[in-house]
């Protein structure tokens, strides 16, 4: 049990200056400018979420409930994946880079066109090679590593092609 409340205390504890502190305006705006740069090679939306900690209501059900730390964090990712509109593009090809810095956890969630053709396990990978960065706290080095390997599968099956792809969603990471 003492396990559990020093989890939602850590979470707590944390807030959006930390996320702040952690993403400064040089990281955001180095951030910002790959994945603009990223998005002139494919079809794909690309967008990059950094939170504190999760809700109140996310830590209770681990609390309470017992709930998988991991799990949580997938739900989370999940449902910022559709509050930021990721998966509002015309060939459904959209991706979130969701980081939790209480847990420094990163999840991948892409849209339906994308995990059609990406197997599952390669997403698995490329989030295990970008733990280590997180666990060292080199936030911005980790994300940089998540927006190369994520931008690899819609370079290669949703190429840039002729005609001008409309930026359909900000290109600026959110941070919560």
């Amino acid at each position: 049990m003492l396990q559990y409340l020093r989890t939602g205390f850590r979470h707590r504890w944390l807030d959006e200056s930390d996320t702040r502190r952690t993403i400064d305006n040089g990281i955001l705006e180095r951030l910002r400018a790959r994945v603009a740069a990223s998005e002139t090679r494919h079809t794909g939306e690309i967008r990059i979420y950094v939170e504190a900690g999760l809700p109140l209501a996310y830590l209770w059900r681990h609390v309470r409930h017992r709930t998988a730390m991991a799990t949580l964090v997938r739900e989370r990712a999940t449902e910022m994946f559709g509050a930021l509109r990721v998966w509002d593009t015309e060939h459904n090809n959209g991706v979130l880079i969701y980081l939790l810095l209480a847990e420094r956890e990163i999840e991948l969630v892409a849209d339906r066109g994308l995990n059609a053709i990406v197997p599952t396990q390669e997403w698995q990978g490329m989030v295990g090679r970008m733990a280590d960065a997180f666990a060292r706290g080199q936030f911005e080095d980790g994300l940089t590593q998540a927006l190369e390997e994520v931008s690899v599968p819609l370079v290669t099956h949703f190429p840039a092609g002729s005609v001008p792809n409309p930026n359909d969603l900000p290109d600026t990471p959110v941070l919560g």
